[in-house]
């Protein structure tokens, strides 16, 4: 028995892993909620990376910027993935006053970041952190990637 016993220990560790690991959430907590008014939000641009990401937010976000304003609390910046014509997942940005609050080195100051299922529930695999360490780079625009196009959007 004592030279079964690693082959054993090595056995039941695969079978727990296996078990476990499916089941493990990588979504960062955090405080986003998916925008109960999504069907109000502007589609301002779309990019295509593999699937069609439209980006959508509010008007008062896109009026923000074309004046050289903050983006207000509250706003959701959403991508909507489509994979041939059906929704496939969301991507939300959302600000809130003092969130940059809830990380030690305050990241992407007040805006958190969740990936949200085709049915709007929050989509557990998703690693948000490596969103926030990217989104990082980009505090000169406020921290979106497509500032730009919302600036330039009419």
């Amino acid at each position: 028995m004592p030279g079964k016993l690693p082959a054993l220990l090595t056995s039941l560790a695969f079978v727990l892993v296996n078990a476990v690991l499916p089941n493990i959430s990588i979504a960062e907590e955090n405080r986003v909620t998916f925008p109960a008014n999504i069907d109000k939000l502007v589609h301002y641009t779309t990019v295509t990376r593999g699937e069609v990401e439209e980006i959508l937010t509010t008007q008062e976000a896109i009026d923000a910027v074309a004046n050289n304003q903050p983006i207000p609390y509250g706003t959701h910046v959403v991508i909507r993935f489509h994979r041939d014509r059906e929704i496939t997942r969301y991507f939300v940005m959302q600000k809130g006053r003092g969130w940059g609050q809830d990380y030690p080195n305050g990241r992407t100051k007040d805006w958190q970041f969740q990936f949200y299922n085709a049915d709007q529930s929050i989509k557990l695999e998703e690693n948000t952190q490596r969103c926030q360490s990217c989104h990082a780079r980009r505090a000169s625009d406020q921290f979106i990637y497509t500032f730009d196009e919302l600036k330039d959007f009419q």
